[in-house]
């Protein structure tokens, strides 16, 4: 077997907001990765007094244990406990009910001798290679099917100059009416600290014996095919295979740092945290 990672903060000067973690055990017969992608934090405040990498690695490390231990849970429901095991630890003295109290993306994906079992929620991205070289895309879309006045306040900033105060006016009215639909009904959903949202996960299961490889992959990452077409789902994981993850998170800083404001390629940040995994089965 085969596991390679790689990870690199979208700027030095700030913590690194993703988590990735493998477990294998040591009969070989099989493993766990999980893969978190925390989200900024709100200027507003998150009203909790730990921040978004303490909360991603509690929740990362209680979703990596639970899904390697407790063989008789389902992902979702090691997701849903894990997001209450860490919701327990810091109650006292944090307001989890805020609507941004820290939260994140969740790729798990749990394999046997039988079955590849798999969990994606939010806009991180799973790869499933299958025996015959085809690469399945594992993609959580309700973030690319936000209703209106979305797609509308979305396609007036990018319509309008740069730097100008008018851009700004409506950047702030598309991130209002975004925020609006985080988790809620009709929006998107993260795992924040209510276990419910366990629910919401895109969750699947395939024969073992059907699977060669898998590969997840934070927003950060996944640029290289979801913001600046440079590969297909199919050629990302060929990267990957051949080059590994640092080659391809390499690869998305060259094409950020070649369209630094944004204009050919339109993006809520210059750069982001960055995060890829691959694990030959």
């Amino acid at each position: 077997m085969r596991v390679e990672t790689a990870t690199e903060p979208g700027d030095p000067e700030r913590p690194n907001e993703d988590f990735v973690a493998v477990a294998l055990p040591a009969s070989g017969q099989g493993g766990v990765l999980v893969l978190l992608d925390g989200v900024t934090p709100h200027p507003e405040g998150t009203g909790c007094v730990h921040g978004v990498p303490w909360f991603v690695a509690r929740l990362g490390g209680a979703l990596l244990e639970l899904s390697g231990s407790q063989r008789d849970m389902t992902l979702r429901d090691c997701l849903g406990e894990a997001i209450a095991r860490t919701a327990r630890q810091h109650a006292e003295g944090c307001e989890l009910s805020h609507p941004h109290t820290p939260q994140a993306t969740v790729v798990a994906v749990r394999w046997n001798r039988d079955v590849v079992e798999h969990l994606v929620l939010s806009d991180s991205v799973l790869l499933i290679e299958d025996t015959t070289g085809v690469v399945q895309a594992v993609v959580d879309d309700r973030l690319d099917r936000l209703p209106e006045p979305v797609p509308a306040l979305r396609a007036a900033v990018r319509a309008l100059p740069r730097g100008s105060a008018e851009r700004a006016g409506a950047r702030a009215r598309y991130v209002r009416a975004v925020e609006a639909l985080r988790n809620a009904e009709g929006g998107f959903f993260t795992a924040a600290a209510d276990p419910s949202v366990r629910a919401r996960a895109v969750c699947g299961s395939t024969p073992r014996a059907r699977v060669r490889a898998v590969a997840a992959l934070t927003d950060g990452a996944s640029r290289l095919v979801e913001v600046f077409h440079d590969h297909d789902w199919s050629g990302a994981f060929a990267l990957l295979r051949k080059e590994g993850p640092r080659s391809l998170i390499t690869r998305v800083r060259a094409a950020e740092s070649a369209d630094p404001r944004g204009e050919a390629f339109p993006r809520g940040k210059r750069h982001d945290d960055a995060t890829a995994i691959l694990a030959e089965l």
